[in-house]
């Protein structure tokens, strides 16, 4: 099937719910074969998350409690674009806002789209190396625990069900890969 043969395209829309991180808003669509469906979509702004490589091998992670889901997470360093902020600029601040650490030698991993089915959010990955202590910074809502791991054993623990953040899980596997073809 071509593009066309799948696009819906919108006939109506409207914000139904302005927040400080998403928006809401329901549209009303067009399907190929004509028909009318609902859509509700999340308006967000995307975010970056940073695989932060130590010199003795391993990777910074950050446990921090998620309301949504009601439990800690353990999870590569991540966060929100500021509006108007290019995704490298949040990713060389938001390693220092949660570890306290430059990153230097960057590398880019991609993008991930999260939940593409109501959600506009897209993640851009990074791969940096550990470079100097500036200082925690974190945001006045923000509490987390600073830890370190080694990539295969991160694996290990996604692969047992212990790690179930989206954006790490493929994280992991990117930076294995990304971190062979470096030797």
């Amino acid at each position: 099937m071509k593009k066309e043969d799948l696009e819906q395209k919108t006939i109506r829309s409207q914000r139904i719910y302005e927040g400080a991180v998403f928006q809401i808003r329901k549209d009303e669509a067009q399907m190929p074969d004509g028909s009318i469906v609902l859509r509700e979509v999340v308006e967000h702004r995307g975010g970056v998350a940073i695989a932060l490589h130590d010199t003795d091998d391993t990777f910074f992670l950050v446990t921090q409690w998620r309301y949504a889901q009601r439990k800690p997470m353990l999870e590569f360093p991540a966060g929100k674009k500021e509006i108007g902020e290019e995704p490298f600029q949040t990713a060389q601040r938001e390693i220092v806002e949660e570890t306290g650490f430059a990153g230097k030698e960057w590398h880019y991993l991609g993008q991930m789209v999260p939940t593409p089915a109501y959600d506009e959010e897209v993640i851009d990955m990074y791969y940096a190396e550990k470079g100097e202590f500036l200082g925690q910074h974190l945001d006045p809502d923000e509490q987390l625990n600073v830890s370190k791991m080694k990539i295969d054993n991160l694996i290990e623990e996604i692969k047992e069900g212990k790690v179930t953040d989206a954006k790490t899980m493929v994280m992991a596997f990117l930076v294995r890969e990304y971190m062979g073809e470096k030797r």
